[in-house]
């Protein structure tokens, strides 16, 4: 199990927060199972190691005041322009309790349906698991090999062999294979796309006519 340290902070001024930032650390807060609200702060290249490791819905052991203390990443704040991690939100966990998560689908596998020109499209990314922390899967696979044009895979579908529950509805769909544009679709939509041009582009001409009569 990944171990991270973090050290005790005072919930301080803005310029403190932006001081550990500068420093490297990143402000964060733990909570849940047998520990009080705690202000503390990690280290922002530990902690990427950390997730790259375990997974966004893995476990550490988090050294909390001395000891070691199983969280999970509840939440985090990142700054895409800064390209910086703002603030993470810890939950210490009971091991033997059960949580729901969102885990990310994995779609393995070729479709036999793209080689006849179907298209494989995914409406949704990710599924609600319940399981007990240590038995929450990285990713859900979903192998598509099988599927032909209009098949499609449903969550009753996905053979499980972890120890959790997928809490999404049996008929939610996973993946499906839709047939090609056919010729005539696409010449239609060209033919709607030029003539929304040419409107827009007669609109234009009658509104300079009317500004030069004025």
């Amino acid at each position: 199990m990944a171990k991270l340290a973090s050290a005790n902070r005072e919930a301080g001024t803005r310029s403190s927060v932006k001081q550990l930032r500068n420093n490297g650390q990143v402000p964060a807060v733990v909570y849940g199972y047998q520990v009080e609200n705690t202000s503390v702060s990690v280290d922002e290249v530990e902690f990427i190691k950390v997730i790259r490791e375990v997974g966004r819905n893995g476990v550490i052991d988090l050294d909390l005041n001395g000891e070691a203390t199983k969280v999970m990443v509840y939440d985090y704040q990142f700054d895409s322009l800064k390209n910086q991690i703002n603030h993470i939100d810890f939950v210490a966990i009971n091991m033997k309790t059960e949580v729901t998560v969102d885990v990310t689908i994995d779609i393995t596998g070729e479709a036999k349906g793209v080689e006849e020109g179907g298209i494989v499209e995914q409406p949704i990314f990710e599924v609600q698991v319940t399981a007990t922390p240590d038995n929450i899967p990285e990713t859900l696979e979903v192998d598509v090999s099988e599927l032909e044009i209009g098949d499609t895979l449903y969550v009753s579908d996905v053979k499980t062999t972890g120890n959790f529950t997928i809490e999404n509805e049996d008929d939610e769909a996973l993946v499906t294979v839709v047939p090609p544009q056919k010729e005539e679709e696409l010449d239609e939509d060209e033919e709607s796309e030029e003539s929304a041009e040419e409107s827009t582009e007669e609109s234009a001409e009658d509104t300079e006519e009317e500004s030069s009569q004025e």
